[in-house]
């Protein structure tokens, strides 16, 4: 059996989906079972716990031999950085004494510790907790997610311009959530020596300029890249909505992903799904959902 958190999200919709599609026994951990029950018409259990709550967590991952371990991101309302390391410490304590054979991680490139600097700390603490105990841990460091571009679908249609806070120009490393699932899968799937960090990339590299790109074709109108300065960054993520201590794990975060290059090495794992095929995607089903 394989347990997955994070059923209903993308990565690990994709890394159940793939599992299922492979034969395997696949339960979905989720905090309201009637937002996954649309899984069991699939074939997998459901099974419902808290990260929240370490005994209900605990419980559900020893319903399984291997399991997916994703953060459940934090409301950007609220003090991103210390619900998301509250979270990871529930997680690790959760694994003491569960009975897993092997768990896989998904993490970030850039993972690095330091202070208000966003997922790149807190999946750092993660990946470090996973190093300092007993059970085998195959980590994932996924490049920017193409999802992230999903929020600014309806800007992009109503002004047409694509926000962005990279250079227009800057090739960026990305990856499709899909493609991260099937690497997930994958090292599910594989030996308990099959441990340790690997990098997970898209087919190529893209720039703001080229998603500008994809959404002009896929919407049928000239799309351009709208730039935000970086002394403006912090203002754009409050007007969004986030908390002060949000903005600014998110701006520095931000910042020392440019600054560092993304840390993605060449010998990275390649996914297959193009940035212009992800952005066709996400525009059809806009339009039929």
């Amino acid at each position: 059996m394989y347990v997955i958190m994070g059923g209903t999200g993308h990565v690990g919709s994709a890394t159940a989906d793939i599992l299922l599609n492979r034969g395997k026994a696949v339960t979905i951990i989720t905090r309201y079972s009637s937002r996954a029950s649309g899984w069991r018409a699939k074939g997998a259990e459901i099974v419902e716990a808290d990260v929240n709550d370490v005994s209900s967590l605990h419980a559900a991952l020893g319903c399984g031999r291997r399991a997916l371990l994703l953060n459940p991101p934090a409301d950007p309302s609220t003090d991103t950085d210390a619900v998301e390391k509250s979270t990871i410490g529930n997680i690790l304590a959760a694994l003491a004494g569960s009975g897993l054979e092997k768990v896989v991680a998904v993490s970030t490139g850039g993972a690095q510790s330091g202070d208000r600097i966003g997922d790149l700390s807190t999946l750092w603490q993660l990946e470090e907790g996973l190093r300092q105990q007993s059970i085998p841990a195959a980590i994932n460091r996924g490049a920017y997610y193409m999802s992230n571009w999903d929020s600014l679908l309806g800007a992009v249609r109503s002004t047409g311009k694509l926000p962005s806070m990279f250079p227009a120009d800057l090739p960026v490393p990305m990856v499709a959530p899909r493609d991260l699932g099937r690497f997930a899968a994958d090292r599910l799937l594989s030996g308990t020596d099959d441990a340790g960090v690997r990098y997970v990339e898209g087919p190529k590299r893209y720039s703001s300029a080229e998603v500008a790109r994809a959404f002009s074709k896929a919407l049928g109108r000239p799309i351009d890249v709208e730039v935000a300065p970086r002394a403006e960054w912090y203002d754009a993520f409050l007007r969004l909505g986030f908390s002060e201590a949000a903005a600014l794990s998110y701006t520095r975060m931000t910042e020392v992903s440019l600054d560092n290059g993304f840390d993605m090495p060449a010998e990275a794992l390649r996914g297959t799904t193009t940035l212009e095929l992800y952005i066709n995607s996400l525009v059809a089903r806009s339009e039929t959902g």
